[in-house]
């Protein structure tokens, strides 16, 4: 199930505002009924309803980078991995 946009994050915890129940807001948002639960219990612990951060591996490259990878790879495509590393780690130099 994808996740709720801050739209529709917003437009559930105005339904809750007014009155609605949990789960007549989460059959009109066709969302799990725990999904509005932890919404609104977010907004009363953080004041707000954006994602938190998540843990994960900070990027090496910037969007730009990975671009520029995928479009050399399209123009010659039996470059190898390791060639194709090569070639990005000379550029990213040169820059």
């Amino acid at each position: 199930m994808p996740r709720l946009s801050k739209v529709d994050r917003h437009r559930a915890l105005g339904l809750l505002q007014a009155g609605l129940p949990i789960s007549e807001v989460s059959l009109r948002m066709n969302v799990n009924r725990t999904t509005i639960f932890r919404l609104r219990q977010r907004l009363n612990e953080t004041d707000t309803v954006s994602d938190r951060p998540r843990s994960g591996r900070p990027r090496c490259s910037t969007q730009a980078q990975d671009r520029n990878l995928v479009r050399n790879h399209m123009n010659n495509r039996f470059l190898s991995a390791s060639a194709s590393s090569r070639q990005t780690r000379k550029e990213i130099i040169n820059v």
